[in-house]
């Protein structure tokens, strides 16, 4: 029997998961996203072309390849079929390979009336939701009220739709949102649940399987399967900067629950990080930078959401929220993305403590949001050269050896595999 080995990231998600994914593929059999949504936004660069995935695997670009969206995964249907027609304009037909599960839940257009409403409720408390239904389905997922892909297969949808839609609705007049000044995409909810229901016809037309036997019978028949994750560890809900987190298990428990495989099922766990930090929307950073060296790395990083557009919030890698996010999720592999956005700095750094109330401390605290916590930071000097020159992974500047050396030691982790670029060959193994 064959195992799944997992990849997600370790910060607050844009780590270069999609990417990752992408170049790790050729060595699987099944791709298999195993939580969130569309709100994920996973980047892909090859052939000098940008491709962006919200719910679809990030292995769907290898025809040879089987992916699958997982139980644990949230589709939006008029998303998903946007996704699907411009993987279509990029002669991809993701209908020969991939699979959907049944039990995967659906956000409707109420879900994002709700999750706006709730957002307005929270005034300047507000989580810097991405609004796209991901909190709302997740409650009623959770409450026992959510609708599910194989429901759409079913002769009382469009009454367990309504009834739905009907408490969304009365919901948000509860909370004195303007339902009616409402719009996703400049469209009225009506209209836009015109444009859903039509959806749902590409929906149907794909595999809709029970996922969980599928998996299963794959691991049974030998086959090597890649769970692949969205968001990033400390946006767990359980165990990242509560209540600033998103509203599904990012950590490897999640693959459990998320394709319904065993727990001694998992193998490698291969986490993401990126060379240094990013965050968007709001919650506690404690290494994040408000000068200019913070811009700069926003800059030449190109940090803005693939979902949302936003800026992220920059700033130098955080060593203690990376230790705990390798111990949370049994990381056995490290891959680090973007140190040649540092290229031309004279001196880059790195947070190995935190210092809380007069104490040193490596561990993150239960009052993360609240406490004031001032980095230890490491100062390195800057490789200052391009890294395009190297084509292996002993081939990089010594100084940024150096510096991958010491992520290393302090998280205890070994290093796979450094990005040096957006594109996907500039992946150097070490």
């Amino acid at each position: 029997m064959s195992i799944v080995d997992v990849l997600l990231g370790l910060q607050w998600g844009d780590e270069g998961k999609g990417k990752i994914v992408d170049v790790l593929t050729p060595g699987y059999d099944v791709i298999a996203r195993f939580q969130g949504g569309p709100n994920a936004g996973h980047t892909l660069e090859f052939n000098g072309i940008k491709h962006v995935l919200h719910i679809i695997p990030s292995g769907i670009f290898h025809k040879d390849k089987i992916n699958v969206i997982g139980n644990g995964v949230l589709i939006e249907p008029a998303i998903f079929k946007e996704e699907v027609e411009a993987l279509r304009q990029k002669q991809v037909e993701p209908i020969e390979n991939l699979y959907i599960s049944k039990k995967a839940h659906l956000i409707l257009p109420s879900h994002r009336l709700l999750d706006a409403a709730n957002e307005q409720a929270k005034g300047n408390a507000k989580i810097g939701s991405t609004l796209k239904g991901i909190g709302p389905a997740y409650t009623d997922k959770i409450a026992r009220t959510g609708i599910r892909v194989g429901d759409i297969l079913e002769f009382d949808f469009k009454e367990k739709y309504q009834l739905l839609k009907f408490q969304h609705i009365q919901i948000a007049q509860m909370l004195h949102f303007d339902v009616d000044a409402f719009r996703i995409s400049g469209m009225t909810l009506e209209e836009y649940e015109t444009k859903w229901m039509d959806s749902l016809d590409t929906l149907r037309k794909f595999k809709l399987i029970n996922s969980e036997y599928f998996i299963n019978a794959c691991l049974k028949d030998g086959k090597k399967v890649l769970a692949e994750g969205a968001q990033g560890s400390m946006l767990d809900i359980d165990f990242g900067s509560y209540p600033f987190v998103t509203s599904s298990s990012t950590i490897t428990a999640g693959v459990c629950s998320g394709l319904g495989v065993a727990p001694s099922a998992i193998g490698r766990v291969m986490g993401i990080t990126k060379a240094y930090c990013t965050r968007v929307g709001a919650g506690p950073f404690p290494t994040e930078l408000f000068d200019t060296t913070g811009r700069t790395l926003c800059e030449i990083g190109h940090e803005y959401g693939a979902t949302t557009g936003r800026s992220r919030r920059c700033g130098w890698i955080d060593l203690p929220a990376l230790r705990y996010a390798c111990m949370l999720n049994g990381v056995t592999d490290l891959i680090v993305t973007k140190p040649d956005v540092m290229n031309d700095f004279d001196e880059v750094k790195m947070c190995t403590d935190y210092l809380i109330n007069g104490n040193i401390t490596d561990e993150i605290p239960f009052e993360f949001n609240e406490v004031e916590i001032k980095p230890q930071l490491k100062s390195f000097p800057g490789w200052k050269m391009p890294l395009n020159m190297a084509t292996k992974f002993s081939e990089l500047p010594q100084r940024l050896l150096d510096y991958l050396g010491e992520i290393e030691s302090i998280t205890g982790v070994p290093i796979l595999a450094v990005s040096i670029s957006p594109d996907r060959k500039d992946v150097l193994f070490k």
